[in-house]
């Protein structure tokens, strides 16, 4: 795999990760960060290119820094 694929599926991990373990649904998460519930799945089924902005709010929602997500 490129570069690019192998940091967005780990960026997902992560994302899944760290949502599973504060107990909280796509949804949920989707709701706290102010986006759509189908892009949380997208983000974690690496299937969409996230932007900063959005990788902040995520950040925000899960209550974590950056650098967890990365």
């Amino acid at each position: 795999m490129n570069e690019k694929s192998q940091i967005l599926l780990r960026f997902g991990e992560n994302v899944r990760r760290l949502r599973i373990s504060k107990g909280l649904s796509q949804e949920q998460l989707a709701h706290i960060a102010d986006l759509h519930r189908t892009y949380i799945g997208m983000i974690e089924r690496a299937e969409k290119n996230i932007t900063l902005i959005n990788i902040e709010k995520i950040a925000k929602a899960l209550e974590t820094d950056l650098k967890n997500l990365l």
